[in-house]
Protein backbone atom coordinates (compact mmCIF):
# COMPACT_ATOMS: atom_id res chain seq x y z
CA UNK A 1 0.00 0.00 0.00
CA UNK A 2 2.78 2.62 0.17
CA UNK A 3 3.54 2.15 -3.73
CA UNK A 4 2.76 5.66 -5.31
CA UNK A 5 1.58 9.18 -3.43
CA UNK A 6 -1.62 8.85 -0.60
CA UNK A 7 -2.86 10.71 1.91
CA UNK A 8 -5.54 10.51 4.34
CA UNK A 9 -7.60 13.75 4.51
CA UNK A 10 -9.01 14.95 8.38
CA UNK A 11 -10.70 17.49 9.77
CA UNK A 12 -11.14 19.93 12.92
CA UNK A 13 -15.24 19.08 12.50
CA UNK A 14 -17.59 18.18 10.22
CA UNK A 15 -18.69 20.77 7.65
CA UNK A 16 -15.28 22.30 7.20
CA UNK A 17 -14.32 21.74 4.06
CA UNK A 18 -12.47 18.25 4.02
CA UNK A 19 -14.19 17.71 0.52
CA UNK A 20 -13.44 21.45 -0.91
CA UNK A 21 -9.72 20.79 -0.13
CA UNK A 22 -8.93 17.18 -1.21
CA UNK A 23 -10.71 18.72 -4.63
CA UNK A 24 -8.06 21.47 -4.61
CA UNK A 25 -5.59 18.92 -3.81
CA UNK A 26 -6.33 16.44 -6.41
CA UNK A 27 -6.09 19.60 -8.99
CA UNK A 28 -2.96 20.48 -8.03
CA UNK A 29 -1.71 16.89 -8.50
CA UNK A 30 -3.19 17.09 -11.97
CA UNK A 31 -1.15 19.80 -12.70
CA UNK A 32 2.47 17.76 -11.79
CA UNK A 33 0.67 15.69 -14.81
CA UNK A 34 0.30 13.15 -11.98
CA UNK A 35 -3.05 11.03 -12.43
CA UNK A 36 -5.18 11.55 -9.18
CA UNK A 37 -8.21 9.97 -7.62
CA UNK A 38 -9.70 10.31 -4.59
CA UNK A 39 -12.39 8.29 -2.42
CA UNK A 40 -15.05 8.84 0.17
CA UNK A 41 -15.15 5.54 2.12
CA UNK A 42 -18.13 6.24 4.37
CA UNK A 43 -20.42 9.11 3.48
CA UNK A 44 -23.68 9.83 5.26
CA UNK A 45 -26.48 11.54 3.37
CA UNK A 46 -28.25 10.58 0.11
CA UNK A 47 -30.59 12.33 -2.31
CA UNK A 48 -33.41 10.62 -3.65
CA UNK A 49 -31.59 9.21 -6.65
CA UNK A 50 -29.17 7.85 -4.41
CA UNK A 51 -25.90 10.73 -4.90
CA UNK A 52 -23.73 12.01 -2.23
CA UNK A 53 -23.09 15.47 -2.88
CA UNK A 54 -19.31 14.67 -1.37
CA UNK A 55 -19.19 11.92 -3.42
CA UNK A 56 -19.61 13.32 -6.69
CA UNK A 57 -17.45 16.27 -6.34
CA UNK A 58 -14.19 14.07 -5.70
CA UNK A 59 -15.21 12.07 -8.72
CA UNK A 60 -15.40 15.27 -10.91
CA UNK A 61 -12.14 16.32 -9.85
CA UNK A 62 -10.28 13.08 -10.16
CA UNK A 63 -8.68 12.20 -13.29
CA UNK A 64 -9.48 8.86 -13.93
CA UNK A 65 -12.96 7.65 -13.08
CA UNK A 66 -13.20 4.11 -10.79
CA UNK A 67 -16.16 2.40 -10.36
CA UNK A 68 -18.06 4.03 -7.45
CA UNK A 69 -18.17 0.88 -5.19
CA UNK A 70 -14.55 1.70 -4.94
CA UNK A 71 -15.26 5.08 -4.22
CA UNK A 72 -17.63 5.05 -1.58
CA UNK A 73 -17.96 1.44 0.08
CA UNK A 74 -20.20 2.17 2.51
CA UNK A 75 -22.66 4.94 1.83
CA UNK A 76 -25.68 5.63 4.45
CA UNK A 77 -29.27 7.33 3.60
CA UNK A 78 -29.38 9.96 6.94
CA UNK A 79 -26.78 12.62 6.93
CA UNK A 80 -26.06 11.65 10.88
CA UNK A 81 -22.64 10.18 12.92
CA UNK A 82 -22.10 7.21 10.23
CA UNK A 83 -22.02 4.47 13.31
CA UNK A 84 -25.88 5.74 13.85
CA UNK A 85 -26.54 5.44 10.34
CA UNK A 86 -25.02 2.06 10.12
CA UNK A 87 -26.84 0.69 13.13
CA UNK A 88 -30.19 2.31 11.54
CA UNK A 89 -30.03 0.23 8.22
CA UNK A 90 -28.45 -2.77 10.11
CA UNK A 91 -24.91 -2.71 8.50
CA UNK A 92 -21.53 -2.84 9.84
CA UNK A 93 -18.62 -1.14 9.13
CA UNK A 94 -16.10 -3.61 7.91
CA UNK A 95 -12.42 -1.70 7.82
CA UNK A 96 -10.73 -4.26 5.62
CA UNK A 97 -13.38 -3.78 2.51
CA UNK A 98 -12.41 -0.23 2.87
CA UNK A 99 -8.55 -1.03 2.77
CA UNK A 100 -9.43 -3.63 -0.11
CA UNK A 101 -11.27 -0.68 -2.29
CA UNK A 102 -8.41 1.91 -1.67
CA UNK A 103 -5.31 -1.11 -3.23
CA UNK A 104 -7.70 -1.04 -5.75
CA UNK A 105 -7.97 2.38 -6.48
CA UNK A 106 -4.19 2.64 -6.16
CA UNK A 107 -3.76 0.90 -9.16
CA UNK A 108 -5.64 3.17 -11.04
CA UNK A 109 -3.91 6.26 -10.37
CA UNK A 110 -0.45 7.86 -9.21
CA UNK A 111 -1.73 9.57 -6.40
CA UNK A 112 -5.36 8.52 -3.67
CA UNK A 113 -6.47 10.94 -1.54
CA UNK A 114 -8.50 9.42 1.29
CA UNK A 115 -11.31 11.97 2.53
CA UNK A 116 -12.45 10.91 6.34
CA UNK A 117 -15.79 11.02 7.46
CA UNK A 118 -16.31 13.92 10.14
CA UNK A 119 -13.55 14.38 12.60
CA UNK A 120 -10.66 12.39 13.03
CA UNK A 121 -12.43 10.48 16.29
CA UNK A 122 -15.68 10.03 14.43
CA UNK A 123 -16.92 6.20 15.70
CA UNK A 124 -17.10 4.10 12.65
CA UNK A 125 -18.82 1.52 15.28
CA UNK A 126 -19.02 0.02 18.50
CA UNK A 127 -14.99 -0.76 18.72
CA UNK A 128 -13.45 1.81 15.98
CA UNK A 129 -13.13 4.89 14.55
CA UNK A 130 -12.07 6.88 12.07
CA UNK A 131 -8.73 7.20 13.20
CA UNK A 132 -8.35 3.58 13.38
CA UNK A 133 -9.18 3.53 9.73
CA UNK A 134 -5.90 6.22 8.97
CA UNK A 135 -3.96 3.92 11.17
CA UNK A 136 -5.13 0.69 9.15
CA UNK A 137 -4.59 2.70 5.76
CA UNK A 138 -0.43 3.62 7.59
CA UNK A 139 -0.98 6.90 5.56
CA UNK A 140 0.28 10.19 6.29
CA UNK A 141 -2.58 12.80 7.35
CA UNK A 142 -3.57 16.24 5.92
CA UNK A 143 -5.27 17.92 8.55
CA UNK A 144 -7.85 20.64 6.99
CA UNK A 145 -8.49 23.62 9.96
CA UNK A 146 -12.28 24.88 9.64
CA UNK A 147 -10.65 28.68 10.45
CA UNK A 148 -13.61 30.05 12.77
CA UNK A 149 -13.87 30.83 16.54
CA UNK A 150 -12.39 27.64 18.65
CA UNK A 151 -10.49 26.66 15.60
CA UNK A 152 -7.39 26.45 17.75
CA UNK A 153 -8.26 24.20 20.09
CA UNK A 154 -9.69 21.72 18.08
CA UNK A 155 -7.01 21.64 15.83
CA UNK A 156 -4.22 20.92 18.67
CA UNK A 157 -6.60 18.36 20.31
CA UNK A 158 -6.75 16.51 16.35
CA UNK A 159 -3.04 16.78 16.16
CA UNK A 160 -2.22 15.49 20.10
CA UNK A 161 -5.03 12.92 18.91
CA UNK A 162 -3.33 11.85 15.51
CA UNK A 163 0.32 11.79 17.65
CA UNK A 164 -1.31 9.27 20.19
CA UNK A 165 -1.95 6.88 17.34
CA UNK A 166 1.43 7.40 16.35
CA UNK A 167 0.92 8.65 12.64
CA UNK A 168 2.60 11.57 10.74
CA UNK A 169 0.91 14.77 10.16
CA UNK A 170 2.10 15.56 6.52
CA UNK A 171 0.43 19.09 6.90
CA UNK A 172 -2.38 21.10 7.64
CA UNK A 173 -4.73 23.74 5.38
CA UNK A 174 -6.51 26.78 6.66
CA UNK A 175 -9.72 26.80 5.26
CA UNK A 176 -11.40 30.24 5.84
CA UNK A 177 -15.10 29.18 6.23
CA UNK A 178 -16.04 31.94 8.39
CA UNK A 179 -14.99 35.18 6.23
CA UNK A 180 -15.95 37.17 9.07
CA UNK A 181 -13.54 35.74 11.71
CA UNK A 182 -12.14 38.22 14.06
CA UNK A 183 -8.01 38.21 14.44
CA UNK A 184 -7.93 35.44 11.20
CA UNK A 185 -4.27 36.48 11.30
CA UNK A 186 -3.70 36.61 15.01
CA UNK A 187 -5.38 32.89 14.81
CA UNK A 188 -3.40 31.18 12.29
CA UNK A 189 0.03 32.69 13.56
CA UNK A 190 -1.10 30.49 16.78
CA UNK A 191 -1.65 27.47 14.62
CA UNK A 192 1.58 27.88 12.80
CA UNK A 193 4.02 27.87 16.42
CA UNK A 194 2.09 25.19 17.74
CA UNK A 195 0.83 22.45 14.98
CA UNK A 196 4.28 20.44 14.09
CA UNK A 197 3.54 20.15 10.99
CA UNK A 198 3.82 23.10 7.29
CA UNK A 199 1.28 25.36 6.37
CA UNK A 200 0.42 23.87 3.14
CA UNK A 201 -1.63 26.79 2.29
CA UNK A 202 -4.80 29.23 3.02
CA UNK A 203 -7.87 29.48 1.32
CA UNK A 204 -9.79 32.24 0.67
CA UNK A 205 -13.52 32.16 1.29
CA UNK A 206 -15.59 31.97 -2.05
CA UNK A 207 -12.51 30.30 -4.03
CA UNK A 208 -13.33 27.42 -6.43
CA UNK A 209 -11.45 23.75 -5.73
CA UNK A 210 -9.07 25.43 -9.37
CA UNK A 211 -8.39 28.40 -7.68
CA UNK A 212 -6.96 26.99 -4.46
CA UNK A 213 -5.28 24.41 -5.83
CA UNK A 214 -3.01 27.57 -7.38
CA UNK A 215 -2.45 28.15 -3.53
CA UNK A 216 -1.58 25.28 -2.01
CA UNK A 217 1.73 23.18 -1.75
CA UNK A 218 1.83 19.22 -2.24
CA UNK A 219 3.19 17.56 1.19
CA UNK A 220 6.78 16.84 0.74
CA UNK A 221 6.90 13.55 -1.50
CA UNK A 222 8.56 13.01 -4.13
CA UNK A 223 6.93 14.46 -7.02
CA UNK A 224 7.23 15.68 -10.44
CA UNK A 225 8.98 18.93 -11.15
CA UNK A 226 7.23 22.16 -11.04
CA UNK A 227 8.36 23.16 -14.42
CA UNK A 228 5.92 19.95 -15.68
CA UNK A 229 3.45 21.33 -14.78
CA UNK A 230 -0.02 20.81 -16.75
CA UNK A 231 -3.76 19.98 -16.88
CA UNK A 232 -4.35 16.23 -17.98
CA UNK A 233 -6.36 15.69 -20.80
Amino acid sequence: MKNGHAWFITGTDTEIGKTFVACALLHALRRTGLSALAMKPIAAGFDENGFNDDVERLLAASSVQPPRALVNPYGFRAAIAPHIAAEEEGRAIELAQIVDAFAQLQAMADAVLVEGVGGFCVPLGASCDAGDLAALLKLPLILVVGMRLGCINHALLTQQAIAARGLPLAGWVANRIDPAMSRFAENLAALQARLPAPLLGVVEYGTTPEQAALTLRLPDQPLPAITQMRFPG
